[in-house]
């Protein structure tokens, strides 16, 4: 039996960017996930995610993504909540897990994977896309710099956008990859670095995240950043 067996994780957001990293943790034998995402599977979906397929439309992202993975790894416990990712449910969820996973790609609900995680002292393994472009960031409590160490909040509203399928498959299994490394207390990959590929050009860089004595969640003044509503998309 797998050493991870006995860990939970919670991902954020089974879409494109959690479908992967979903599949990736259940192969490596983690014994209990929880899948957080509320929203529906559109069509557009189906294109660039491994695990939805054209019965699962207009059902909710978690329930759909957790009932391919017990078909797939019935020893692995799945649970769905009711509720999404929001201000009165993150806190409970992220105790529950022995490491957080945001895939969400949605502003408000990435500050809030942070924020939370930073207050429960867990770890955090964050990824996010956009058009062609894919990001990965891990958070260790007390010893790296956290997401708002690097942006202060999350920026204005603006139009959405489409993204890559393939890129999604690839940064979606970095991402549950990297959840495996710190579920077996090995040090992340992208601890205290922001990983960013850009699937167009074909480069990649690393920018170094340093703690800020002031950041609102992981410095002195944590606790002081104002509410964010949102829930996994």
């Amino acid at each position: 039996m797998s050493a991870l067996h006995g860990k939970t994780a919670l991902i954020i957001g089974a879409g494109s960017l959690g479908g992967p990293a979903a599949l990736t943790l259940a192969a490596a034998g983690v014994g209990r996930m929880v899948l957080v995402d509320a929203g529906e599977v559109e069509a557009w979906e189906l294109a660039g995610h491994p695990i939805f397929v054209e019965t699962d439309l207009g059902l909710p992202r978690g329930a759909a993504t957790g009932r391919r993975l017990s078909r797939l790894f019935p020893r692995l416990a799945v649970e769905v909540p009711a509720t999404g990712y929001d201000e009165e449910s993150a806190p409970g969820l992220v105790r529950g897990a022995d490491v957080v996973v945001d895939a969400s790609s949605h502003f408000p609900t990435m500050f809030l994977a942070n924020d939370s995680a930073a207050a429960a002292g867990r770890t955090l393994a964050h990824g996010s896309l956009m058009n062609f472009t894919a990001q990965l960031l891990t958070v260790v409590p007390g010893t790296t710099g956290c997401l708002r160490c690097l942006f202060e909040g999350p920026p204005p509203p603006g139009p959405a956008t489409g993204l890559l399928g393939s890129l999604a498959g690839f940064a979606g299994s970095l991402l549950g990859a990297e959840a495996v490394r710190l579920l077996e207390d090995r040090p992340g990959a992208y601890a205290g670095r922001l990983f960013v590929h850009q699937a167009r050009t074909g480069w990649s860089r690393s920018v170094p995240v340093r703690q800020r004595p002031n950041c609102a969640a992981c410095g002195s003044n944590s606790g002081d950043h104002a509410p964010l509503a949102g829930g996994a998309s």
